[in-house]
């Protein structure tokens, strides 16, 4: 479920300001404060990544997982999750993930 972002959360990331630039432990805050601050117009994606040493594809998936499950889908431990969901009614895995059986509920 999407946790929407509100104007004083919003906000608050921004006067709290950037993460430093040789930031290594990415909690939900600071990609937060990344991410809105590109949406907002403080910073462009290019000066983001070169300044955090992030890939572009790393900082797209920070926003699109913002967007879509809010704060909770920043965190690292719910990416596995969040990748599993079914996508228009079909299985999403990877090749190289194990098959997972599931036991008939009743």
């Amino acid at each position: 479920m999407k946790t929407p972002l509100s104007d004083s959360l919003v906000e608050t990331l921004l006067k709290e300001g950037l993460p430093p630039p040789n930031t290594r432990r990415w909690v939900v805050r600071r990609k937060a404060a990344v991410v809105i601050a590109v949406m907002t117009g403080t910073i462009t994606i290019e000066q983001a990544c070169e300044g955090y040493q992030l890939t572009e594809e790393e900082f797209l998936s920070w926003k699109h997982a913002l967007e879509t499950h809010g704060f909770p889908g920043l965190r690292t431990t719910r990416i596995q999750q969040y990748r599993r969901l079914p996508s228009r009614g079909r299985n999403v895995r990877s090749q190289n993930s194990p098959a997972v059986t599931r036991r008939p509920s009743g």
